[in-house]
């Protein structure tokens, strides 16, 4: 496939999305791959083809991927050359295909730039060069020759500079996406000529300006993607002519003023992103005759006032997010009747005064459920199919009493957030799903041991961070097997010594241990942690020296060490010795850079 998606904790849905997406590549593809494989007739190729080939071949200095080693002879529409398609009965290229396929690691990429020969293959239809991450440089100019070309897809590369302006002169284009690279400037207006024009991607690039008014001709648009750039101005009332979209993603760009009205006409759109904006004003009141749309996420912004009655009349809607805004109360008083494809909601951090979380929400069968700083009171809610949640959120309210009995029959549950609140109890005797990957109780007055929240928990458990709470005891053994990537304990009263055995936490990558009453000396063992990137044990007891073994963490991006009772030189190689002196502060008598000098030695 030519697009890669993120996984999301909805699988139906997202294949859904996936499809509106994807269908119009496969059927280009077919048509160049498929299609012209009906002919019997032997190809041959075409000597300038060729030589086109290995223009773009010799600019690639690197191929990790290895389908240019079988790019020899002097055949390329024999089959041999991978990515290549030919038109049998003319030996004409018309396919160029080369994607890093998804699922393979890093260490599979091209590293070069665009060749202009690639400009000569005068009927190539299809050319996807993805994924290759190191091929640099411009897009030749060069490609505005290829007046056959239907779909261009340069995807998930790093090529750089501006967006030749003569691309938008390719008559028959139907699929362009330069989506995932580093390329600079504003959108070229010429791109309004694409009358024909069906996907249009330049997510997660550099690109600056606003949308060209070229592009009220673009009424054939399905797909739209500006998603992740530096994109200001208005969003153009005439989007809203586009009748055939069925996706729009402007989210994380500098887009301002209001949500225009028009956007709520478009009978087939299904998802629409614009979080992440500078949007003000309402929601439109008209938002409910969307009748098509699964999705919405509006979060941060600058939205005020209430929520439109009609949104409680979409009836395929199953993702809502309005985090992150300046929305207020009351809440539609249709939303216990409608809604009835809701599955994801997310009204996070606004101006909402709940209360108590609304029946409609905890009667329903929900995977995701975020409330965070909606002032909740009183104790956490039970909710009625406890078994369909995936992901909860409701930290930064004002919940009190236990939560012994609120992961009862959790048994999806992936993911929670209960961290500011004014929960008690004791963490060592709870009961955690077992398929549970991230955990945060952070800001609260639980109390107890880390043994059962350590040792007893999911495999899959990658994050835990239950600091400031009133946690004591010991940090218990540690065992082979875990997932942990951030473990965060700080600001509580734990006690006793990092344990050598911390060694079998392979995957960790952030470890925070600071404002406890921890003694002995820090574990050689720790050395062994290669993936860290965040080391805090500050103000605590700690004593001895700062093992040398810690040299060998060579992505370490943060440590500190201060208010212990530490002694000796510190390690001498980066970072240890480049790290702020606040780093080291008031401990015993530790010296060397960037400390003064050990005594008898020259710095």
């Amino acid at each position: 496939m030519f697009f890669q998606t993120d996984q999301h904790p909805l699988p139906k849905m997202q294949n859904l999305r996936w499809v509106c997406k994807h269908l119009l590549i496969l059927s280009l593809c077919h048509m160049v791959s498929g299609g012209l494989a009906q002919s019997q007739t032997t190809p041959i190729c075409y000597e300038a083809d060729r030589a086109a080939l290995l223009g773009f071949k010799a600019r690639i200095l690197k191929d990790t991927t290895e389908a240019l080693s079988s790019w020899t002879g002097r055949d390329c529409c024999g089959g041999g050359w991978e990515g290549v398609e030919c038109n049998p009965a003319t030996g004409r290229v018309v396919g160029l295909m080369l994607q890093r396929p998804a699922d393979r690691d890093s260490g599979i990429y091209m590293k070069g730039t665009l060749s202009s020969s690639l400009g000569a293959l005068q009927f190539l239809e299809v050319m996807v060069i993805s994924g290759m991450k190191h091929i640099t440089g411009s897009i030749p100019e060069s490609f505005s020759n290829l007046t056959h070309l239907k779909q261009l897809v340069l995807e998930d590369n790093s090529l750089g500079g501006a967006i030749p302006s003569s691309l938008g002169h390719l008559p028959l284009l139907k699929a362009i996406s330069l989506s995932g690279n580093q390329l600079r400037g504003q959108i070229p207006p010429s791109f309004g000529n694409f009358r024909g024009l069906e996907q249009f991607n330049l997510g997660r690039n550099l690109l600056t300006g606003p949308i060209p008014p070229t592009f009220k001709n673009l009424h054939s648009l399905q797909y739209f993607d500006l998603s992740s750039n530096l994109i200001s101005g208005l969003i153009p009332d005439f989007v809203g002519q586009f009748h055939n979209l069925t996706f729009i993603d402007f989210s994380h760009n500098q887009f301002s003023g209001q949500i225009p009205n028009s956007i709520c006409s478009l009978p087939s759109l299904l998802d629409i992103s614009l979080s992440h904006n500078k949007l003000t004003g309402r929601i439109p009141d008209q938002i409910g005759s969307l009748k098509s749309l699964t999705t919405l996420s509006l979060s941060n912004n600058l939205l005020t006032g209430q929520l439109p009655e009609s949104i409680a009349r979409m009836q395929n809607l199953w993702q809502l997010n309005l985090s992150r805004n300046g929305l207020s109360d009351p809440l539609p008083g249709g939303l216990p009747k409608g809604l009835p494809s809701l599955l994801s909601i997310d009204l996070s951090y606004n101006n909402f005064n709940l209360g108590t979380i609304p029946q409609w929400i905890t009667g329903r069968v929900l995977a995701d459920v975020n409330l965070a700083g909606c002032k909740l009171r009183g104790t956490l809610p039970i909710f009625s199919r406890p078994d369909s949640l995936t992901s909860i959120d409701l930290s930064n309210n004002y919940f009190t009493a236990g939560i012994s009995n609120f992961f009862r029959n959790m048994s999806s549950l992936q993911k929670v957030n209960l961290s500011h609140n004014q929960l008690k109890s004791d963490i060592s005797v709870l009961r955690w799903p077992q398929g549970l990957s991230s955990l945060d109780l952070h800001s609260n007055q639980l109390y107890g041991s880390l043994y059962t929240i350590l040792n007893n928990t999911s495999s899959f458990l990658e994050a835990i961070d239950v600091s400031g709470n009133q946690i004591s005891g010991g940090i218990p053994e540690f065992s082979e097997g875990s997932s942990l990537k951030s473990l965060n304990i700080a600001a509580n009263k734990i006690a006793g010594h990092i344990p050598n055995s911390i060694s079998d936490l392979i995957e960790l990558e952030k470890l925070d241990i600071s404002r406890n009453q921890i003694t002995g000396t820090i574990p050689t063992s720790l050395g062994l942690l290669l993936k860290i990137q965040w080391l805090d044990v500050s103000i605590n007891r700690l004593t001895g020296k700062i093992p040398e073994t810690l040299l060998g963490i060579e992505g370490l991006r943060h440590a500190n060490f201060r208010a212990n009772r530490l002694c000796g030189e510190i390690p001498q190689g980066r970072p240890f010795n480049i790290f702020p002196a606040v780093a080291y502060a008031h401990n015993l008598c530790l010296c060397g850079k960037p400390m003064p000098p050990c005594r008898g030695k020259q710095q």
